[in-house]
């Protein structure tokens, strides 16, 4: 089902005015005035907007998952994930997918598979996560990590890995999704 399939009932509210509140090296922080014409009721809300994102299930021929493990600064908590980054500008998703999985992690691609993508958290955030499957990867290189990363790559069974997303280990919402777009997909 996409959107074409679903006829949308609720009233959407109008912007009538937006301003920029700050700036970091990652999103924009804006104020955005909004009415719903209905109620005559005018709010003010806080929107990030923020760069689209990219989350890979890299598969190698032994149906192995390439994962990495690194510290979150957020929850301050190391996770295990799936290779993800954010779409440069200028770069597509697929150019995201591919370069990210071989900067994190050395490893590159046979086939790209486009799972789709989700909204990140459409509450606040502007955003899109696109997501995709790779097969056939293979590691070619050594990781290429910012000044900031710090990954250690895993190779874990599928099932194994599946078990540690059922078990809450694995529990980065962005990889939860893209773990159901996997299984929908292979249904």
């Amino acid at each position: 089902m996409n959107n074409r399939d679903f006829k949308f009932t609720i009233e959407p509210w109008r912007t009538t005015h937006e301003e920029l509140k700050y700036t970091t090296n990652i999103f924009k922080l804006l104020s955005r005035d909004m009415r719903l014409e209905s109620e005559d009721h005018e709010v003010s809300f806080s929107i990030i907007e923020a760069p689209d994102w990219m989350n890979i299930i890299p598969l190698t021929n032994n149906n192995e998952v390439v994962l990495v493990e690194q510290y979150r600064y957020g929850i301050e908590e190391p996770t295990l994930e799936l290779p993800g980054g954010m779409v440069d500008p200028g770069e597509t998703p697929e150019e995201t997918a591919k370069r990210e999985l071989l900067e994190e992690t050395g490893y590159d691609v046979t086939e790209l598979i486009s799972l789709g993508s989700v909204s990140s958290n459409p509450a606040f955030l502007t955003n899109q996560t696109h997501m995709y499957l790779a097969k056939g990867c293979r590691k070619i290189q050594e990781q290429e990590l910012d000044g900031n990363e710090r990954i250690n790559v895993h190779l874990m069974p599928m099932d194994e890995f599946l078990e540690l997303v059922k078990s809450g280990t694995v529990h980065h919402s962005l990889v939860v999704a893209a773990v159901a777009k996997y299984l929908l997909w292979n249904s």
